[in-house]
C-alpha cells in the first residue's frame, strides 16, 4: 500500500468519479479511480490507482485542495487522509530532529549503541517540546534548543530564564566578571 501526494504533471485516464460529503473538516471529498499508462519498448504498462482530493485549511485559514494517490481501494477516504496527515507529522518530526540534533556520526558501531543514541535524541526533543509548551513567551524550537545547549552547564532555572532572561543574564555576567575567591590552604 502507498499513499502519496499527487504531482501536477501526471497524465492519467479517469475511470470513475464520485463526490462524498464528509462530516469532518474535509468538506466535499472527491474520489476518483484513475489509470496510469506508460508505453515502453517491450510492452505497455497500466497502473490503476485511487485519487482522493480534499480541502485542507492552512494555518492562516486559507483553504487549499490536496490530492492524494493510493493503491488501497478498501479503506475509506477519511482514513487515507488521516494516514497522510500523520505521515506528515512524522516527517516534520524527522526534519526537526535533523536540524537540531544532527546525528552525523555515532559514538559506537553496535546496533544497541545506535538505538540508545537515537532514543536519547528523541527524549531530548520531547523535553525541549515540553519546555516550549510550558513557557509563556514565544520561542522557536531551534532557538530554544540552542539556548538550552548553552545553558546546560549553568545553574539557572530554565523556565525563569526563558521568561525573564534579562535578569538571569545580568546575574550570570556579574558572576563571570567577579574575580574568583582566593582559596586558603589553612
Amino acid at each position: 500500500m502507498f499513499i502519496d501526494k499527487n504531482k501536477n504533471n501526471l497524465s492519467f485516464e479517469r475511470i470513475a468519479d464520485t463526490d462524498y460529503e464528509m462530516t469532518t473538516d474535509y468538506g466535499v471529498v472527491r474520489v476518483e479511480t484513475i489509470l496510469f499508462h506508460k508505453h515502453t519498448k517491450e510492452k505497455d504498462i497500466y497502473h490503476k490507482t485511487r485519487k482522493i482530493t480534499y480541502q485542507d485549511k492552512t494555518k492562516k485559514g486559507k483553504i487549499r485542495l490536496i490530492s492524494l494517490l493510493t493503491n488501497d481501494f478498501q479503506m475509506s477516504a477519511e482514513d487515507i487522509i488521516a494516514i497522510y496527515k500523520k505521515r506528515w507529522l512524522i516527517e516534520t518530526l524527522f526534519k526537526q530532529l535533523k536540524q537540531n540534533f544532527p546525528l552525523k556520526y555515532f559514538y559506537e558501531e553496535s546496533a544497541n549503541a545506535i538505538k540508545i543514541q537515537i532514543w536519547i535524541t528523541l527524549i531530548a526533543n520531547l523535553l525541549i517540546t515540553l519546555v516550549k509548551n510550558k513557557i509563556k513567551r514565544p520561542w522557536s524550537f531551534s532557538g530554544l534548543a540552542t539556548m538550552i545547549r548553552i545553558l546546560l552547564m549553568s545553574y539557572v532555572s530554565i523556565q525563569s530564564f526563558f521568561e525573564l532572561q534579562h535578569r538571569d543574564w545580568e546575574r550570570l555576567i556579574t558572576q563571570v566578571k567577579a574575580p574568583p575567591e582566593e582559596l586558603s590552604l589553612f
